[in-house]
């Protein structure tokens, strides 16, 4: 059954709540590491993250949006229009000529939600551009195409914006990135700009995307914040950063969700339905006098490696976090992990 088919009964509440979830997540995460590990740590792990995310996701995306046959500068710039577009990102495009178009992330940015932009170091917002736009010009085999960022946001100025440009010769590695803060885009005309097919995107269907837009970022950051700070230093910080996320959202979860009923059966009930728009599969069940939640699936690092456990503890603080605003005398024991041998994961509420 194709995916469309299945849209009228998919719980789009459930998808905007993870979507929620894991965007505040990613925020407080960096957050977290500038604050905790400081701006440098805290830049290599937002520039492993979004070099991760660059060489998955790239070629492929290039290829669905029908892009991959435009000049390298413009195709860069409309795929960062497109799919930021599609993942309900603020973004324009500019074209200039077919050596050189813009793309810009006007005020308010996605990634930094309401004030946390003013804990942003500039160094952790290069760092994006560094892991990404830096490197298209390397993936797609052109060693003369770079990225010119023009303006930072967390700078003070009105956006992150830049150029992808075709140079006449190759450039060296350190030149792929640079910096022109004299330059400014000239003014987004959407008439201009490419456009997504119509129709393709009923409701359930979108926020299906957008859930999966941000729960991608946190399959990303928390094994690179591991793998840069170790199991110890970085287990901790990414646990610490998903605990107070579940205890600040969880009363704006709740509201998404059409709210949720008192106690341990109330909260068990929400955990799965979470789960089930996470894409996982969950079953509740009665277990004496207490309720069990069981899954044999964990999408969120389903395609990770060779993954640290570390990573498994961290995030489930997300929802230790959100059972302390629900109700911080609940009882809540990991009773099984599948990532340690078990056929389950498997959640006790008691």
């Amino acid at each position: 059954m194709k995916e469309q088919d299945q849209e009228p009964t998919a719980d789009v509440a459930a998808y905007r709540a993870v979507e929620l979830i894991y965007h505040a997540y990613l925020t407080g995460l960096i957050l977290m590491l500038s604050s905790r590990a400081g701006p440098q740590r805290a830049a290599e792990i937002v520039f492993r993250t979004f070099r991760r995310q660059q060489l998955a996701r790239f070629l492929p995306g290039l290829k669905k949006l029908g892009l991959d046959g435009l000049p390298h500068a413009v195709a860069c710039a409309q795929y960062h229009y497109l799919s930021n577009q599609v993942g309900g990102v603020k973004v324009e495009y500019v074209y200039e000529n077919d050596r050189k178009a813009w793309v810009r992330y006007p005020p308010p940015r996605w990634i930094w939600s309401g004030t946390a932009i003013c804990g942003i170091p500039s160094e952790v917002s290069r760092a994006m551009l560094r892991g990404w736009h830096a490197n298209n010009g390397v993936v797609l085999g052109n060693p003369r195409l770079g990225f010119v960022c023009t303006g930072q946001t967390v700078d003070g100025q009105p956006g992150l914006e830049g150029y992808y440009k075709e140079w006449d010769h190759d450039l060296a590695p350190d030149e792929r990135l640079r910096f022109s803060p004299g330059e400014r885009c000239s003014a987004f005309d959407p008439a201009r700009a490419p456009k997504l097919p119509e129709n393709a995107w009923p409701e359930a269907r979108l926020r299906k995307v957008l859930r999966s837009y941000a729960m991608e970022y946190i399959t990303s950051i928390l094994p690179e914040t591991v793998a840069v700070l170790g199991p110890e230093e970085g287990g901790h910080l990414a646990g610490a950063a998903a605990r107070l996320i579940g205890m600040q959202i969880f009363d704006d979860v709740a509201a998404v969700l059409g709210g949720i009923e008192p106690g341990a059966a109330g909260f068990a009930t929400a955990f799965a339905r979470l789960a089930r728009g996470q894409g996982d599969d969950a079953e509740l069940r009665m277990d004496g006098g207490s309720i069990l939640v069981r899954q044999t699936s964990w999408r969120l690092m389903s395609e990770q490696d060779n993954l640290s456990p570390t990573v498994f503890d961290a995030w489930n603080q997300l929802w230790a976090g959100a059972a302390l605003a629900h109700d911080r005398f609940m009882p809540i024991d990991l009773v099984e992990r599948r990532d340690r041998g078990d056929s389950h994961w498997a959640w006790r509420f008691r």
